[in-house]
């Protein structure tokens, strides 16, 4: 990495620098209790790019904080994976907490409910891995002018490719499907409201201009 100065610089008013990423985790069930502890999974919770690139070129630690019946709860990872490997037989909240190679930038914090159970056969079976990911965007408003360099001058990772469980295109695509779908029927419900609330307003006039007459023919009889 290139050495920069302990001034961050200035910030750089206007700018916007999104980053993608992929957090969750994966767990397999061993298929029954073990003995000696009563674990019954092992998982592994993951912070990782969306894109190829090497997150340690801004990120300076990643510091993940486990149930308080673990040893050692507080895990820092320095490098890439930023991930930790455990076996239990729970599910709690797991913090992710980010920090930035630029000390001016705040840590990011981010939510995580370790998944580990699942009604699907082959889950509960231990053939098949539980996965619990998603998709979220660091995003980098003003950015000093040594983070924007360091933001912007990605390195490829060194290790592979990230390959996610989940493909979130396909999943981007169904949600805008569903959100279509959700929107045209909306559309025909309010125009249906709106048919009735017109026929309605219709016959609210009707029986008015109907008592206006009635009224009318009493005032006559009463003369």
């Amino acid at each position: 990495m290139a050495e920069y100065c302990p001034d961050p610089g200035g910030r750089q008013k206007g700018v916007t620098i999104i980053k993608p990423i992929v957090y969750g985790n994966i767990a397999r069930y061993f298929g029954k209790k073990r003995e000696e502890d009563g674990h019954t999974h092992q998982w592994t919770v993951y912070i990782k790019p969306f894109r190829n690139e090497d997150m340690s070129a801004y990120v300076k630690k990643v510091h993940f904080k486990l149930h308080e019946s673990y040893t050692n709860p507080n895990r820092v990872i320095t490098k890439p994976p930023y991930e930790v490997t455990e076996t239990g037989w729970g599910e709690f909240e797991v913090i992710i907490k980010l920090y930035f190679n630029d000390p001016s930038e705040r840590p990011v914090t981010i939510y995580h409910l370790l998944k580990l159970f699942q009604s699907e056969t082959d889950i509960m079976l231990g053939k098949k891995s539980l996965v619990a990911e998603f998709y979220d965007e660091l995003i980098f408003q003003d950015p000093s002018a040594m983070l924007q360099q360091l933001l912007t001058a990605p390195r490829p990772l060194t290790m592979g490719v990230y390959k996610h469980e989940t493909d979130f295109e396909e999943k981007k695509k169904r949600t805008m499907s569903n959100l279509t779908g959700a929107k045209n029927k909306l559309q025909i419900e309010i125009g249906e409201l709106n048919d009735r609330l017109k026929q309605t307003r219709e016959a609210i006039t009707k029986f008015k201009e109907e008592i206006i007459k009635l009224e009318g023919g009493e005032d006559i009889i009463d003369t």
